[in-house]
This record gives structure tokens, C-alpha cells and sequence, in this order.
């Protein structure tokens, strides 16, 4: 539910007064979040909304109506913040009404009479300039209902001003509640009236009359005198005398006058000029005032001047009139010239394009500027698209491909100018762009038939936009499918370095975004269907080129085998090759689902076997280089180990070409059992239909090459025993026709017997799965060639037939556990080939012997039966002592004396701690094991600053006899110094690798992992890495991913200055104040790269390889770890829990050691 809207609130309104029908801008805060919202808009009493123009949440322009206040507020009612208030005021004013006909000693100022109407194409008719209170009194409107007015007076009407007026209804509708003296007043005030129009020019004529009456008599005197004299107009006439003497003084007159009269004539002249530049201001000052109004951006009110100009002089024939008009016309032409500039100008936003296009369209502007404006705006963003290339192709390498910044960037073009270009275009087509309310039809016809006209130009201007875009995209991460004659437009990318398929999946992601950003605009899909195109090539190339480079990962593989075998007899290679390859499909997971609209590129037949093919060559590679690692030599298997973290873990064990064949043998039975059925799974669940081609070719080259090593192992071992049997039988020149009586076992067969067992602790150590299988072919080959030896003999003395009865029945009860069907025919081949025993007495010799054998050599002989004894390792994987342990490294860094505490015994628990000052001036640790004799015991480390301060609670508190805590600092931290500590791109995966090495380094092959702010980071790509040697997982305070908000965390305790004493105490006085804070800034800057990567991952990617049991435990209050973090590790770790401590903050351990202590430990010996 989203909150109310604050109700709105007017703080301004220009001009502050004015006549009603006064244009006005209303400013304030909460006007409204469109045309829709706004629902009411009152000035001075007066409902202005029919007026309302809603221009923005801070802005609106409507027309002040007639009301009947002449000062009040300004009220805004919106729905989505209801009745709002004002802080200024309106004063309106009421200027006196001239009838048209009445007389008047001043010119009529026609502003009085402007704009009384809504529509300036409206004539003004006469009546509308009544008075609308011709009584004088105050209007009391009446409830009288007007149906029934009409009813009561039919015929007859309630206005004045008609022919059928009738006073009653006047009075019951207007006067209703009026008071008798009221109405007295107002019939005193239609007398005044009446008698003020009969006064008129009467009113001139009186004030002169004795002047008439003396001049009437004067004349009709001087007619009579002309009558009664009887002359005619001849020269010395009266008459003439009397015209000469009037003539004589009229030019008298005129001569004293003269000057007085022509200052007169001036001054009317003057007054005349004044009158008339007065009655006409408004278009003699139009000019400086449309000039001041440009200047200040009023464009609205130079366009409503210009139209009153034009309609009241734009066909004048005054010349002075047609003078100034002509200026007025040169201004506005210089304003739409300045209009179309800035209509045209970029960048723009689409609320000032449209206002623009409104201004050009009152002023009437020729052509199209719409139209203008789409066009323009079409080329820059191609512009755009063009220079985001050229800038991304000139500049500097960063982390991050230039490629796929450039896509990054491209997009962010595309998705922040199309959809205003698009907007503008569906403006332009409903008619939106010169009236949002019906008004101006005919200019809206006008556009929709525009454009109508060129729908298909603003097509094609899509289509380029579109393909513009795809062949930018494709010629960064596509350049060799880019056509030869678009390179030099699109291309120039071909000498950056090949994406990998992880940038490749970031720039799918980002063309898909883009993709979904035009689709929701409902711009047609046969428009977009390009870009559909290039995402389907760019999912298939991405396909192909990830499973490329996965290839050359597993073919690296066999440089980081260790040689170090597990229980089972198998090292790291078969779960670092399942590893790569769930990885591999993890990382193909996005471009591989289908988006709808979209095609699934593994049902492609091509694709299909294009990527059958790839994958079946990553297993014939890892294949390959097994059977290379099992032939290389010592001198080449420690030079492509050297770079190795784990290569100094086993400085005196370096594996014998027999052992190495071994090893390798039981990975292909591993590989065969286990990985490939494994990879079989994961290949269908991610939708790979070739995944039984890809196991069966798998399964037949494992097996060849299973064959091959077992055949070359079996002649290196069995060839050396089966060749010491002729020598040994004849040594001493031995005769079978003259020998002494047998006396027991002769010592060529005891020394084969002991080459056997030697043979089968060496098979036994690696894998006792092996044992039988190389023990019974062993035999074979040893008793196929007695036999053979048996047979060549001769002929026997009966001495002699005794001895070897003798040694080949020993022989045989020595290995019977190892006999396969062919060594059994061997054997009775060969006792076939010797003389019978007639007599009890040599039968029982041969039993005295034969047990004397077996009771001389027990020990040697009980290696040769079934038992249940788990390999031991011979290669000194058993862990040092304490005081060797700290004289090792990890990796490439070296244990100081201090560094590893260890701290009782039982259960191992690992647990590994987090960065400098865990996050917020907290320490952290680490938890590795610590071995013992018989059962494995469970251990624990604590890496830190300082790992006793780090763990203190877990150290004393965990049961130490179901515990071994062994606690250590990591490299760069507490007394694991020098070198002081660094953050590259990797040290979370440094951190991890130096704890399972460190592990390794004590001797045991699995533990349990717990793990605190980052050392619980670090735990989780140790468990992801190494499946097979973690078995619980406990984490707290930790993240796999960094966000804005955790940045903007981070930065917040970035200055150490800044935190409390207590805080700083303990860091500074194992480091000092300023390589602590040094660091400190230096671990803010390492995790906040971690931002730049694709969704910020750290190690989310690594997650669903974690396969242990999982504990996740938050504490709500936790000031550095948002609650959402603990939540994604739930959702995407398998078989996890969650545990939130409601009190819980970052160092919960601490704080809450009693319970956290029994949780944790709870959860390891569940």
C-alpha cells in the first residue's frame, strides 16, 4: 500500500491581481500528478478547473473567472493529496462597464473587453457587456426551481435584455429574499438611471441657451431688415457693405487669433496623438514587450499578444498601424526561428519538446516542426550510438573488457533516448501534441493525417535505430560475423581480446534488458526481431566459446594434481573436473533459458552437435592428460607444479611413475563409476540432449585408457617378478634329476612372494579397491611362467619332483585369495607336468614342509588375506608436529612462531574468521584441524588480528574433548607478518585456498568449516572447491555478493579516526594507528571490486556446489550484513538452514557465546 501524497500547497501566482478572464501561473509544491489527478481549482471563490492547464506537480496556468470576491486564496483539490491550502492571495479586479453605446469623454480601453471570452476565435456580442446588476442591490438567489418559474410564466423569461422579459420572474429569481427597503433602493436606482441616459447632448444644449435665443433674434432681425429694404447684391449694396465689414472682421479675428488658434490646433493635434497612443498602447509597446517576454521564456503570453495584435490589426489599413504590425511580425518570426532551435536542440526532454511544438503550432509556424523535431531526434541518438563506440574503442584498459562496457554503455543509450523518441512519435499520431483536451481539432486532424503520411518514414528510422544497435553489439562481441563493409562503421574490436563466456553472458543479460525495455514500450516485435536474432547467435556463441574455454580449464587441470589420494584412492583431478564442468553449466544457466519470444538454442540440430561434439572433447582432454601425467617425469611434473599454492605442502613426496600409474588407475574407476554418471545428470538437467553420446564416448576412453595404464603397470611390475623365477630355481647350477632331499622353500620363491606383497602395499596404499585386480593379474603372470619352467624340465629325480611339488603347492596357498581362473589352470598345468606321489611318506614330507613355510613367514603371508583395513598413507601425509608445523608454509607464505594455537581435541571443526577489524573493529579467526592418533578428532583454528581475541568463548568454551581448535593467522594478519596484508582480486579465494592447505599440511582429509564476516566467505569457497573434504558448514556475518547499499556501509566506517576508542584500541596495538588505518581503507577499496563484477558476485556462482550441511546464523541487528544477504545463501545453498538471533549483531559470537556455542555445537555432532 504506497503512502498519501502531502495535500497541495500554492506559494505563488502571477500577476498577483488582475480583471476577471486574467491569465495566471499558479507555483507551488504537490499540484498533482497529472491532467487526471487534478479535480479541483478555485480562485477567489470562482471554479477556474474548465480553464486548469496542469503543467506540472509545481505548476499550473488557468483563466481568473468573475467571482464574487474581489481578493481570496487559491485552492487546489487533487485526489491524491485532497484539499490543499495557499500561502498568497488574488486580488481581483472589477473595472467600470461602458455600454457600447454609451457616451463617453474618454476612449474605451478595448483591454477591459478582451479575453471576456474562453475562446479567442469567438466574436464578443454586445450583450454580453450588460450589467449584470442593473437593480444595485445585493442578487438573493431564490430556491424557486426554473421548471417550475417557466410553468408559472410562459412564454415569458427571467432576462432583462429580452423581448419577452418579464420583472415578476426577474425578481423571484434574483430577489427572492430581498427586503421591501431594498427594493425601494433598487427602483431609486433605476430612476437615476433612466434619468442619466435621458440626459445626453440636452444636457450641452442647456447650458448655452440665452446664447441660442440672441443669436435666433439677431438673425431674424437682419432678415427682416434685408426684406423691408428690397435691394439686390450689387456693388455699394448694404448687403455687400455688410459682407466686407463680417469679412473685415473675420480677418481681424483670425489675425488676433491666429497663434492663439494654432497652439489650440497644435495641442489638439497633440492630445488627438496621445488619445490615440493611449487607446493603442497595447500595439504600439507589442514590440519591447514581446522582446522582454522572449527574453524571460514567457513564451505563453508573447503568443496570446500576438494573437489579439493579429486579430484586432492584422488586416488594418492605418499606415502606422501596418508599420508596427510589420515589426511585430519580424519578432515573432525571430521567435520561431528561435523556437525551431531550441525545438531541435540536444539533448531534450520529451515535456519540452512538446511544449516547444505547441508554441510553433499557435504561432503557426510553416512546415512540420513535429516532424522536424522526430527527425532530429533520430539522427542524435544515432550519433549517440556512434561516439559511445568511438569513445569505449580510444580508451584506457580496465577490469572489465572495453567490449562489454561499451555494450553496457550502448545500451544504457538505446534504453534512455528510444523510449522519449517513441513517446514523442504516439504523441504526434493521437494528436497529443497541440491539445491534451479535445481543443485545436483541426490541428490535431492535421497531424493524425501527417502522420499517417509518413508512418512508413518513421518505420524505417526504427529499423535503423535497431540495426544500428545490433551491429554495434555485434561487432564487440560478434566481430567475425560483422559483414567486411560495416567494419569500418561498427567494427575496429577484432585486435581486443576474446570474451570469455562470462562477459559474453553479462553482455546477453544487458541486450536482453534492452530488448525488454523496447518490448514494454509496444513497439511492433517484427521491429525488434533483429535484436531477437542477435541474441539467439549471442547465446550460441557464448555456448560454444565457454565450452572452448573449458576445455583449455580441464586441460590445466592436470597442472595443479597434488598426487595427494583420499580414502578411496582417488586425488582432487575427477572432483576438480566435475567442478569445472557444473560450473561450466552453472555459468550457461542464463544464456541457455529461454526468455519468452525466444528459441532454445540446444534444440538446434546444428548447435546440438556442435556442442555434443566440444563437450565430448573436454572429456577426451582431462582423459588425455591423465594418460599424460601418468608418463611424465619428475623433472617435468615439478616444473608444471611450480605455480602451485599447495606445490611446497609435500616437499619430500614425489610420486614413483608405478605409483603415478596407480593413482591414475583408480581416478578412471572413479571417473567411470562416479564423476561421468554424475555429469551425465548434470548435462540433462541444463538441458543438453546429447548427454548419452557425451557419457558413452566418455565411458569407452576412460576405459581404454584404464586398459592401456593397467597393462603398463602390470608388465613393469609383474615382468621384473615372473623373470627372477629362472635365475632363482637354477642359481647354485640347481638340477631337478639330482638334487637333495627338499628340506623347505627355497629363497627365489620367498623373494618373489615378498616382490608380491611389496607390489600389493603399494597398490594397497593408493586404493584397496586396486588389490585384486592387480594382485590376480600379478599371479597370473607368476604362475604362467612356473608353469612354464616346469614344463621345459625333462625329467624329475624323485627329489626333485618333491621340491617342486613342494614350492608350487606353497606358491599357491601363498596367493589362493588372488587366483583367477587362468593362474588355476596354470597351476595344474604345471602340477600335471610332475611325477605323481606314490608314497604316504612323501605326501606327509610335503605337508611338514609346507607348514613349516606358512609358520616361518605368517607375518609376510597375512598381507595376502581379505581385510577391511583402510589404506595408510606412506607419503607423508600424515601432519607434522606443532613445532614442524610452524616452521611450514601455505601456499607461497610462511607460518610465523605464534601463528597456529592449537587447543583440544575430538570432532574436527574449521572455522574461519573474517577481514581486518570484521568489518566494524571486530577481529576475526579461523578454524582448522588439528590431528591426533586413532579416531579422527574434531578441530578448530581461529584466524585474525589477533585469533585468541578473535575466538576467545569458542577456544575456552567448546568441549575440548569433542574438539580440536587449532587457531592461526592468516597471511598479513596478527602474527602472520610480514608482509603486511593485501587485497587483489582474489584474496578471498587466497584466504580459502591457504585454509584447506593448511589442512592438508596437518594431515586430515576432512573437517568441518565455520566461518565469521569474511573468513565466513572465504569458508564458503572452501566448501564449494573441495566437496569431498568438507563436511559441516557453519557461517555468520557473511556475504556472497556486495550491493550499493553494503558499499555505502562500508564507506560509512571507512575513517578508523571516526570510530570509538575502545573500538581502535586492540587493532592498534597489534598493527599501530597508521598501518591500521591504512589497511583498513585498503580492505573498504579490495571489496568494493567485488561491485564491478557481474551482480556484484564475490562467490555466488560457487554456491550451488556446496554440498555439505549448512548452517546460516544472522543476527537481525547485524549493523554491516543487510537481512537479505543470510536469505540468498538459504535460497541458493542445497539442504541449508537459517538460524536469527533476534539481538544478534555482527561479533554474535561474542555477545551471545553461551547460546551461539551450543547451537554450533549442536549442529557439528548432529
Amino acid at each position: 500500500m504506497s503512502r498519501p501524497r502531502p495535500p497541495p500547497l500554492v506559494t505563488g501566482i502571477s500577476p498577483k491581481e488582475g480583471a476577471a478572464w486574467t491569465k495566471v501561473t499558479i507555483r507551488g509544491e504537490n499540484l498533482g500528478t497529472g491532467t487526471a489527478d487534478l479535480v479541483g481549482l478555485s480562485i477567489c471563490g470562482h471554479n477556474c478547473l474548465l480553464t486548469a492547464e496542469w503543467m506540472s506537480a509545481s505548476k499550473i496556468v488557468c483563466r481568473v473567472g468573475p467571482a464574487k470576491d474581489d481578493k481570496g486564496e487559491i485552492i487546489v483539490t487533487t485526489k491524491s493529496g485532497g484539499l490543499g491550502t495557499s500561502t498568497v492571495s488574488f486580488k481581483l479586479l472589477r473595472p467600470d462597464r461602458i455600454g457600447i453605446l454609451d457616451q463617453s469623454a474618454v476612449w474605451v480601453d478595448e483591454l477591459n473587453y478582451y479575453d471576456l471570452r474562453t475562446d479567442r476565435n469567438k466574436g464578443i456580442s454586445p450583450l454580453s457587456l450588460r450589467p449584470s446588476n442593473p437593480l444595485g442591490i445585493d442578487i438573493d438567489k431564490g430556491k424557486v426551481p426554473q421548471k417550475d418559474l417557466e410553468l408559472t410564466f410562459p412564454g415569458m423569461s427571467g432576462d432583462f435584455t429580452s423581448e419577452n422579459f418579464s420583472a415578476t420572474w426577474y425578481l423571484i429569481e434574483n430577489h427572492a429574499g430581498s427586503s421591501f427597503d431594498h427594493l425601494k433602493l433598487a427602483a431609486s436606482n433605476l430612476k437615476k438611471q433612466a434619468t442619466k441616459k435621458n440626459e445626453g447632448s440636452l444636457a450641452y444644449v442647456k447650458g448655452g441657451l440665452s446664447t441660442f435665443f440672441e443669436a435666433q433674434d439677431a438673425l431674424s432681425a437682419i432678415h427682416q431688415r434685408l426684406e423691408c429694404d428690397g435691394t439686390e447684391r450689387v456693388e455699394g449694396s448694404m448687403t455687400q457693405r455688410l459682407e466686407n465689414i463680417l469679412n473685415r472682421a473675420s480677418d481681424t479675428a483670425d489675425t488676433l487669433f491666429q497663434e492663439v488658434l494654432g497652439r489650440k490646433d497644435k495641442a489638439d493635434s497633440t492630445r488627438n496623438a496621445l488619445n490615440v497612443l493611449q487607446r493603442f498602447k497595447f500595439l504600439f509597446n507589442l514590440p519591447l514587450n514581446i522582446e522582454r517576454n522572449i527574453q524571460k521564456g514567457d513564451y505563453d503570453v508573447v503568443i496570446n499578444d500576438y494573437e489579439k495584435a493579429k486579430s484586432l490589426f492584422g488586416n488594418t489599413e492605418v499606415p502606422v498601424f501596418k508599420k508596427v504590425y510589420a515589426e511585430v511580425e519580424m519578432r515573432i518570426r525571430g521567435l520561431r526561428s528561435l523556437l525551431l532551435e531550441k525545438l531541435l536542440q540536444t539533448p531534450s526532454t520529451l515535456h519540452d519538446q512538446k511544449r516547444y511544438i505547441r508554441y510553433l503550432s499557435d504561432l503557426q509556424a510553416p512546415g512540420d516542426p513535429a516532424w522536424q523535431c522526430i527527425y532530429a531526434q533520430h539522427k542524435w541518438i544515432l550519433q549517440l550510438m556512434q561516439t559511445c563506440r568511438e569513445e569505449f574503442l580510444s580508451s584506457q584498459r580496465a577490469r572489465t573488457p572495453r567490449q562489454v562496457r561499451f555494450v553496457e554503455q550502448l545500451s544504457d543509450v538505446v534504453v534512455g533516448q528510444l523510449p522519449n523518441f517513441w513517446k514523442l512519435w504516439i504523441s504526434y499520431v493521437n494528436g497529443s501534441l497541440f491539445s491534451e483536451t479535445g481543443e485545436k481539432s483541426g490541428q490535431v486532424e492535421r497531424s493524425k493525417k501527417n502522420a499517417r503520411q509518413k508512418q512508413n518514414d518513421f518505420k524505417k528510422m526504427i529499423e535503423e535505430m535497431t540495426h544500428r544497435l545490433v551491429r554495434l553489439v555485434r561487432g564487440a562481441a560478434l566481430p567475425a560475423t560483422l559483414p567486411q563493409a560495416e567494419r569500418g562503421l561498427c567494427g575496429g574490436w577484432e585486435d581486443k581480446p576474446e570474451l570469455s563466456g562470462a562477459w559474453l553472458t553479462q553482455i546477453i543479460h544487458t541486450v536482453r534488458s534492452c530488448h525488454e525495455a523496447l518490448s514494454a514500450l509496444e513497439i511492433p516485435n517484427d521491429l525488434l526481431q533483429v535484436i531477437q536474432d542477435l541474441l539467439l547467435e549471442l547465446r550460441v556463441h557464448c555456448l560454444m566459446v565457454t565450452l572452448l574455454h573449458t576445455s583449455e580449464d580441464v586441460e590445466r587441470l592436470a597442472q595443479k594434481e597434488d598426487w595427494i589420494v583420499d580414502n578411496e584412492g582417488i586425488t582432487g583431478l575427477p572432483a576438480q573436473l566435475e567442478q569445472c564442468l557444473v560450473l561450466m553449466l552453472q555459468s550457461l544457466k542464463e544464456p541457455l533459458e529461454v526468455k519468452p519470444g525466444e528459441m532454445n538454442v540446444l534444440q538446434l540440430d546444428q548447435v546440438q552437435d556442435q556442442a555434443s561434439e566440444l563437450a565430448v572433447s573436454i572429456m577426451k582432454v582431462f582423459i588425455h592428460s591423465l594418460e599424460q601425467l601418468s608418463t611424465k617425469t619428475d623433472e617435468s611434473l615439478a616444473r608444471s607444479s611450480s605455480v602451485d599454492h599447495f606445490s611446497s605442502l609435500d616437499d619430500g613426496f614425489s610420486p614413483t611413475p608405478e605409483q603415478r600409474l596407480l593413482i591414475i588407475l583408480s581416478n578412471c574407476q572413479y571417473l567411470e563409476r562416479h564423476t561421468f554418471l554424475n555429469l551425465a545428470d548434470h548435462f540433462e538437467k541444463h538441458g543438453f540432449t546429447g548427454a548419452e553420446k557425451i557419457t558413452r564416448v566418455s565411458l569407452d576412453a576412460v576405459r581404454e585408457l584404464d586398459r592401456n595404464l593397467f597393462e603398463s603397470y602390470i608388465e613393469r611390475r609383474a615382468d621384473p617378478i615372473a623373470g627372477s623365477l629362472e635365475p632363482g630355481i637354477y642359481a647354485g647350477y640347481f638340477d631337478w634329476r639330482d638334487c637333495p632331499a627338499p628340506t623347505g622353500v627355497r629363497n627365489y620363491l620367498k623373494e618373489a612372494l615378498v616382490n608380491i606383497i611389496a607390489v600389493h602395499a603399494e597398490v594397497f596404499t593408493v586404493s584397496k579397491d586396486l588389490v585384486p585386480r592387480v594382485l590376480s593379474k600379478i599371479v597370473e603372470s607368476v604362475v604362467e611362467e612356473m608353469c612354464r619352467l616346469m614344463q621345459c624340465v625333462a625329467s624329475f629325480s624323485r627329489n626333485g619332483a618333491l621340491q617342486a611339488r613342494l614350492e608350487l603347492c606353497a606358491l599357491r596357498d601363498a596367493v589362493a585369495a588372488y587366483l583367477n581362473p587362468e593362474s588355476s589352470s596354470s597351476f595344474k598345468l604345471a602340477l600335471d607336468s610332475l611325477p605323481q606321489l606314490h608314497s604316504g611318506g612323501d605326501k606327509k614330507l610335503v605337508e611338514e614342509l609346507q607348514n613349516k613355510f606358512k609358520s616361518s613367514m605368517q607375518l609376510q603371508l597375512a598381507c595376502f588375506q581379505p581385510c577391511s583395513l583402510q589404506p595408510v598413507k606412506r607419503t607423508g601425509w600424515i601432519g607434522p608436529d606443532q613445532n614442524q608445523l610452524k616452521k611450514r608454509h601455505v601456499g607461497d607464505h610462511r607460518l610465523q612462531e605464534g601463528a597456529v594455537e592449537p587447543e583440544g581435541s575430538g570432532e574436527p571443526a574449521t572455522m574461519l574468521g573474517g577481514g581486518l577489524g570484521a568489518r566494524a573493529g571486530q577481529r576475526r579467526g579461523a578454524v582448522l584441524p588439528a590431528g591426533g592418533a586413532g579416531r579422527p578428532r574434531p578441530r578448530a583454528a581461529a584466524r585474525s588480528a589477533g585469533a585468541q581475541t578473535d575466538f576467545g568463548p569458542q577456544l575456552q568454551s567448546l568441549d575440548r574433548d569433542r574438539f580440536t581448535v587449532v587457531a592461526f593467522d592468516p597471511r598479513g594478519y596478527g602474527r602472520s607478518r610480514p608482509p603486511d596484508r593485501d587485497f587483489p582480486p582474489d584474496f578471498f579465494e587466497r584466504d580459502a585456498s591457504d585454509a584447506v592447505a593448511l589442512m592438508k599440511l596437518l594431515g586430515f582429509g576432512s573437517f568441518s568449516l565455520l566461518g565469521w564476516s569474511d573468513g565466513g566467505i572465504a569458508a564458503l569457497i572452501a566448501a564449494a572447491r573441495n566437496p569431498g573434504r568438507v563436511r559441516r558448514l557453519v557461517v555468520w556475518g557473511s556475504n556472497a555478493f556486495v550491493t550499493q547499499q553494503d558499499l555505502d556501509l562500508y564507506a560509512a566506517v571507512r575513517d578508523v579516526s571516526r570510530w570509538s576508542a575502545r573500538m581502535r584500541a586492540p587493532m592498534e596495538e597489534m598493527y599501530g594507528a597508521q598501518l591500521f588505518a591504512r589497511t583498513w581503507e585498503a580492505w573498504v577499496d579490495g571489496v568494493a571490486q567485488f561491485a564491478r563484477r557481474p551482480r556484484g558476485s564475490i562467490c555466488v556462482e560457487l554456491l550451488p556446489l556446496i554440498s555439505c550441511p549448512t548452517l546460516v546464523v544472522h543476527g537481525e541487528k547485524d549493523p554491516m550484513v543487510p537481512g537479505f544477504h543470510p536469505h540468498f545463501l538459504l535460497q541458493h545453498i542445497a539442504g541449508s538452514r537459517l538460524h536469527v538471533m533476534p539481538e544478534g549483531k555482527h561479533n554474535l559470537h561474542l555477545r551471545f557465546s553461551r547460546e551461539f556455542n551450543r547451537l554450533v555445537q549442536d549442529f557439528l555432532l548432529s
